[in-house]
């Protein structure tokens, strides 16, 4: 079935709703864990259930790549090859893809990017209609446009040519996009220039996709560049469909996000952090790995409702992180998560109760507060 999105309440331009799916219904805004390689790194499908997690994400590019999209379609696609029975949601590979290629001009065409592979230096082409066929046969809950990331800072010359390829490599996607159980969004790209955000949002929401995200942000921008993005974009999108921010997870701009009309975030920061042996807490991060932490036999936020946090203790933690032992990494992995999880129920909370501002000044001058 395709996605609905239900907009229950409003404070402000924050957004309460829900969003129904093949696997349930679940409460919006949300903030969806990253799953790569169709697993959230150190972490199973019950770590993910327990933390209170909805839709994951995976990459299209690296499944492409490695097992490859006939692989799991045989397996009866990602649902059934990672054994998860929530909502999964595929990025395009896009971002990927551009990490990877030396000459844009050169390698980016009217047809698609030319890159070569990360793994073996092969010469690949990854285009609008082959990044769709790919979504298709993983068989996610929500498939992604194919858009172009366009770095920052970038000319408005060149945001402009690139925008006008971004809408006309949505066409070419939407085109072929075939699979009945699968929802199709569509990337709002645009650069830091108004009218190029607001020229692609008009002709993507013309296209009728089954929602919209909003691309190019955390691209090396500041924050101020980056929230004008979002409010750029998102004015134009309809309300009844969901908007998502992609690659944005840090606490303090999931508020910034919801306060601007945001439903959907995601990012691997939690658990890249936790793989460093960072946590997010109330207070600000912390980096575990310092000496203060040796004998602190405190859980690592004492508000904190994770398994980590009610069965472990800093000190424990910061042993296992410094003895590189893949516990440390899953259990601060399990409560950035969790954490940031617990943040988007409470905002969903305050929303409903229309105290959301109220909500965000205090969690922000707490989180930002002097150490």
């Amino acid at each position: 079935m395709k996605i609905k999105y239900n907009l229950l309440h409003k404070d402000g331009n924050a957004r309460y709703g829900t969003l129904e799916t093949n696997y349930g219904i679940y409460e919006t805004p949300m903030f969806m864990p990253v799953g790569t390689q169709a697993t959230v790194k150190t972490l199973d499908p019950r770590d993910i259930k327990e933390i209170g997690s909805a839709v994951i994400l995976s990459n299209t590019y690296h499944l492409w790549l490695r097992p490859g999209e006939d692989i799991v379609n045989k397996a009866g696609g990602l649902h059934k090859f990672m054994n998860y029975d929530g909502p999964i949601l595929t990025d395009c590979g896009g971002f990927q893809v551009f990490s990877l290629i030396k000459n844009k001009k050169k390698d980016i065409t009217e047809e698609g990017v030319i890159f070569k592979s990360h793994l073996n230096g092969e010469r690949l082409l990854l285009t609008p209609e082959k990044s769709i066929q790919i979504q298709n046969k993983l068989d996610s809950d929500i498939a992604m446009s194919f858009d172009e990331c366009i770095p920052y800072p970038a000319s408005y010359d060149y945001a402009k040519e690139s925008t006008e390829r971004t809408i006309r490599w949505a066409k070419r996607g939407k085109d072929v996009f075939n699979n009945e159980r699968q929802s199709l969004f569509g990337i709002v790209q645009g650069g830091e220039y108004e009218d190029l955000r607001y020229w692609c949002a008009k002709e993507l929401v013309k296209m009728d996709f089954d929602g919209y995200s909003i691309g190019g942000t955390s691209v090396g921008e500041d924050k101020d560049t980056m929230y004008k993005m979002v409010e750029y974009a998102i004015k134009y999108l309809p309300q009844d469909k969901p908007r998502y921010l992609m690659g944005v997870g840090e606490p303090t701009d999931l508020f910034e996000g919801v306060s601007r009309g945001v439903d959907m975030f995601d990012c691997v920061l939690p658990t890249r952090l936790a793989r460093h042996g960072h946590a997010f807490t109330l207070d600000g991060k912390i980096n575990l790995k310092n000496y203060k932490y040796r004998a602190d036999f405190s859980p690592v936020d004492s508000e904190c409702d994770c398994y980590c946090c009610k069965n472990f203790t800093k000190a424990y933690i910061r042993h296992l992180i410094i003895a590189n032992e893949t516990l440390g990494q899953k259990l601060l992995s399990i409560h950035n998560l969790r954490f940031l999880i617990r943040i988007m129920e409470n905002i969903r909370v305050s929303i409903k109760n229309d105290k959301f501002m109220e909500y965000k000044d205090e969690f922000i001058n707490r989180y930002k507060s002097e150490k």
